[in-house]
């Protein structure tokens, strides 16, 4: 048996999310299907975390272990050809023994897009967040600060899949506006060491709290020292959340992921 490690990005508007559920089509189910036709054999792959429905990835990465003496290139473009058109194997490379794709990533980073343009683009409606008032993307930004660092994170935490600690490092948090225009595109873009289920979207949902005028820029850092969910700003939509990038330090040569 070999071990192999694969960066993955897809268009989650198709899918209940990346976990096999019943009667549900995921990505991992489309992908261990497209897997097992090339081996011929049943196959679970394990990937850096779960996403859910509607949320996209360019750079998921998933392990996965079978007995084949194909070449990393000539398995990718393989298992790319029964993949449906929104997903895409970007990259395949052998792995240690010992790689397990939670456990050994160092850190993670997202984008959350949202567009404030006053004439919302109906073809980004499945990528983005069009959100109906303008926002104030400096203010956000210096909101955001209060959030850099090792904190409990628990006000930032929707319930449904609790976790022996809520706390965690974010190492940056930039509010971004790639056009430089009053209005339109912003990302939000986060990097940590581990996220909580729907921390992003939690976050980004506090932070247009502020971004539209509703709360005070210190509003955010007494959020997050409440460690109270119902205290936080709404769960932002899921379209607009994209897992950019996982970081295995020096475990592999090419990862594609974020340095810190």
């Amino acid at each position: 048996m070999r071990n192999f490690k694969m960066t993955l990005a897809y268009d989650g508007t198709a899918y209940s999310g990346w976990q096999v559920q019943s009667e549900q089509q995921t990505v991992q189910g489309v992908l261990e299907s497209a897997v097992e036709a090339v081996t011929g054999t049943p196959v679970r792959v394990l990937a850096s975390g779960r996403t859910d429905a509607g949320v996209h990835a360019l750079g998921q990465v998933v392990a996965f272990s079978i007995d084949t003496e194909l070449s990393c290139e000539v398995l990718r473009r393989a298992i790319q050809g029964n993949l449906p058109a929104d997903v895409s194997v970007r990259e395949v490379v052998s792995a240690p023994d010992r790689f397990h794709p939670i456990r050994d990533a160092q850190s993670k980073r997202y984008r959350y897009v949202l567009s404030d343009a006053e004439v919302h683009d109906v073809f980004l409606r499945a990528y983005c967040w069009q959100y109906p008032r303008p926002l104030e993307a400096e203010i956000m930004q210096r909101a955001a600060n209060a959030l850099i660092g090792k904190h409990d994170f628990a006000s930032f935490q929707s319930s449904g899949a609790p976790r022996e600690s809520t706390v965690r490092t974010i190492y940056e948090l930039q509010v971004i506006r790639p056009e430089k225009a009053s209005r339109g595109p912003l990302w939000i873009e986060v990097e940590a060491d581990g996220f909580l289920y729907n921390m992003v979207r939690a976050i980004v949902g506090t932070l247009t709290e502020i971004g539209r005028g509703a709360e005070e820029e210190a509003w955010c850092a007494q959020v997050l020292a409440d460690r109270d969910r119902s205290r936080a700003g709404p769960t932002a939509p899921p379209q607009g959340l994209f897992l950019l990038s996982v970081d295995y330090g020096t475990m592999f040569c090419s990862t594609g992921g974020a340095s810190r």
